[in-house]
């Protein structure tokens, strides 16, 4: 009996959507896995997977919790870097692949530059930068213009033609945030054309598959506004064009499965831009090349990702057409409206009108390859009349926009950061699901259990309304020692940007847009120190630049290191500064070997007293905590269990709250974080007790995708919450919010608490 085969493939988008159908038309299941839930792909999947292609550890790890239930025969992408991924996953299940080290090297230009100049494969002039001043030292190098670009992404985010040395300072910012490394590469600008190789590769042998005109359009940038199949060079320059495509396919050490090439064909011959371990994007592999040739593409590359010899014969064209694939970009604005698709789709010829975006959607002037609004694809038997019906079905479709409003939304912000986050995934509900034992980054330790209960003790709960009442204008400020708040919100302590956000996320600059946005819009800013010894210096740097701010410090084995710490933050205007008393057990610690322990009544006592502020102890979760914090001279009680993470199978900071506020009392100020995310959940954490609620990780995703602007603009959001759920159960002060304001739904669900 022949057993059920099953292909596990990375990437469920639109591209990768002909890749599962023909797996399915060979018999074969699949496994896909995809960050978005409602990609495409995964609906069709036979074992769909929501989890983003860049995680390369969790892809393993899930990949090796499937194969004790079912057959892993092979894993593949097509059009998407995830070639670290398919290759790990490979090594470790011991499935057709290249060497993990290989796939970095197809990633990552700087490794890719490297082995290209190793094997003396053509390739342009290149240094590889980290700071801004070794960006001005390769600018003065290299031979004028120049090309920057981020060492790991795709797409051409990020990359920027440089004619003088004043466009540098913006072209190496942005190329810097669209670096998840931070690593970026600059070299000599090669003049041409270029031309998109495909091949597949079995056992070292090189099948190419086809070779296609690259249509690159918006300058400074470069934008793939279309491309050609096949292309329409002569024989000798694409012949010269494969040949390099080999030599650089053999250096990158791609002996199976498949491989990309951009060619540029220059005055100075012909050279390789890029190359990466897997068949193109852009439509070529998957749409244009099966309607030029007739071919499959997609059976062959699946046979070769299960270990099976290509048959020579599917590679054979069944016919000679041309397709071509053009970029529908309308005017800059917010789409309005989208008309006349299925009349283009009538156009003869017409193959396939995929529309990106929707109705409310922003459309730019592209700066890279994914800020486009569609695609036409279409097919003849010659050049120009393939392109007289791509152009007639772009002049067809009509894509209307308006001018769009300055500020921007919350979503627009999220989904800038989620390209510079590479432990977060911003997720649209941060409920601690995808992020569970992501530590070090964002997530939590353990099975996450912890943060999964905070969400759960914030969610049971309902607003009861009260609609007759004589309020018109609810009062949302109140005062935090002596600081008039424009509600009872802080932004809770955010520190490691480097090792739990990502490496091109500069720390000062974080911190320094926290305490901005939280100036503006009035809430109080809360400031940590990290797991580096240094660190302390930067959160006091924020603090000094708006001259307020709490700061709160790890519980280091030596009270002095402590002191030394308090005595800093009060010589650069902090308002209060604590401890974090619960990071005495925390793994970013362990993992720069910092000593820290747990603390005595006497130690804490000491620490207090010295710090001649009020005092803030941060990690109260029981009574008896809360009980002793009060004798040690603490005036500020900070309800938290670190967003767990720091210990599993805790209790929900909002389930823990009202017993510790009766031992508290008006003895001292009460704070909470926790699972809270908006306006709403503010409202329950004062109704059961807290004088003021903490907020983290929403803050994390809108400054780093909108800087000091995306978090005034989230605590707008949450004030205007606020102030409607204030208005519509009738307390005209925050001191009105009761507990009798919020029930407990008896109907809750608490093995599934996402409501």
């Amino acid at each position: 009996m022949i057993k059920e085969k099953h292909l596990m493939i990375i990437g469920g988008g639109i591209l990768q959507v002909p890749l599962i159908q023909t797996a399915a038309s060979l018999n074969i299941k699949t496994i896909v896995t995809d960050y978005n839930p409602n990609a495409y792909g995964l609906k069709i999947a036979d074992y769909p997977v929501i989890i983003s292609t860049r995680d390369v550890d969790g892809t393993v790890r899930i990949a090796k919790e499937l194969r004790k239930k079912i057959r892993i025969d092979g894993v593949m992408t097509v059009g998407t870097d995830a070639s670290k991924t398919v290759a790990a996953v490979a090594n470790t299940l011991g499935l057709p692949g290249i060497k993990f080290e290989d796939a970095e090297c197809a990633s990552n230009k700087i490794k890719m530059r490297t082995r290209f100049k190793e094997n003396n494969v053509p390739i342009p002039d290149f240094y590889p930068v980290w700071t801004y001043s070794e960006a001005i030292e390769a600018f003065k190098k290299l031979k004028k213009p120049v090309v920057i670009k981020p060492a790991d992404n795709m797409g051409a985010r990020g990359v920027r033609r440089i004619d003088k040395e004043e466009e540098l300072s913006e072209a190496f910012e942005d190329a810097k945030n669209n670096s998840p490394s931070g690593e970026i590469i600059i070299e000599e600008y090669m003049e041409g054309d270029e031309l998109s190789i495909d091949s597949l590769v079995y056992n070292g042998n090189v099948y190419i598959t086809g070779v296609a005109d690259r249509i690159i359009e918006y300058p400074p940038f470069f934008v793939e506004t279309g491309h050609i199949m096949p292309s329409q060079k002569p024989s000798h320059i694409i012949d010269e064009a494969i040949k390099v495509m080999k030599e650089g396919i053999r250096a990158l050490g791609i002996n199976i499965g498949a491989a990309k090439g951009d060619i540029k064909v220059t005055k100075n011959g012909i050279k390789i831009v890029e190359m990466a371990a897997r068949l193109s994007g852009g439509f070529m592999s998957t749409y244009t090349f099966p309607y030029s040739t007739g071919i499959n593409l997609m059976k062959v590359a699946i046979k070769i990702a299960l270990g099976e010899r290509p048959d020579e014969e599917e590679l054979k064209p069944k016919w000679n057409k041309v397709s071509i694939e053009r970029a529908i970009i309308p005017k800059p604005g917010i789409i309005k409206e989208i008309r006349n698709i299925e009349d283009a789709e009538k156009i003869p010829g017409v193959k396939n009108i995929f529309i990106t975006k929707e109705i409310g959607d922003e459309i730019t002037v592209p700066r890279n390859n994914v800020e486009k609004a569609g695609h036409v694809i279409v097919v003849a038997d010659d050049f120009k009349t393939a392109w007289e019906i791509a152009n007639k079905a772009l002049n067809t479709v009509e894509v209307y926009t308006e001018p769009k409003s300055e500020k921007k939304s919350i979503e627009e912000i999220r989904k800038n950061a989620i390209d510079k986050l590479t432990t977060c995934y911003a997720c649209t509900d941060c409920n601690g699901i995808e992020c569970r034992g992501k530590m070090p980054g964002m997530g939590s330790v353990g099975k996450g259990i912890t943060f999964i209960n905070n969400i759960r003790s914030v969610r049971k709960y309902s607003i009861n309304t009260r609609y007759i009442h004589n309020v018109k204008e609810p009062n949302t400020e109140k005062s935090f020692l002596s600081h008039d708040l424009s509600l009872p919100l802080f932004i809770a302590p955010l520190s490691g940007t480097k090792t739990n956000m990502g490496p091109s996320i500069d720390e000062l600059n974080f911190l320094l847009n926290l305490a901005k946005g939280a100036k503006e819009s009035g809430v109080m800013p809360f400031f940590g120190d990290g797991a580096t010894p240094s660190k302390y210096l930067l959160g006091a740097e924020a603090i000094k630049s708006i001259g307020y701010g709490v700061q709160i410090f790890k519980p280091r084995l030596d009270n002095k290191e402590i002191i030394k710490r308090i005595e800093y933050a009060k010589k650069n205007g902090a308002t209060a500064v604590g401890i974090d008393i619960d990071a005495a057990d925390f793994i970013t610690m362990k993992l720069k070997k910092e000593k820290v322990s747990t603390k005595t009544y006497k130690e804490l006592s000491e620490i207090i007293d010295a710090s001649g502020l009020p005092f803030v102890l941060k990690g109260i979760m029981t009574p008896y905590d809360a009980e002793k914090a009060l004798k040690t001279g603490a005036k500020i009680i900070y309800v938290s269990n670190h967003g767990g993470r720091v210990l599993d199978y805790m209790r929900g900071t909002l389930d823990v709250l009202p017993d510790i506020k009766k031992v508290v009392g008006k003895d001292a100020i009460v704070l909470v974080d926790g699972g809270i995310r908006d306006g709403y959940d503010v409202f329950k954490a004062i109704a059961l007790g807290a004088d003021f609620v903490g907020i983290g990780r929403p803050f994390v995703v809108v400054n780093v995708g909108g800087g000091s602007e995306g978090v005034k603009l989230l605590v707008e959001n949450i004030r205007d919450e606020f102030k409607k759920i204030m208005l519509l159960t009738g307390c005209k002060t925050v001191k009105d919010i009761k507990k009798d304001l919020i029930v407990e739904m008896e109907h809750f669900n608490k093995s599934n608490y996402i409501l």
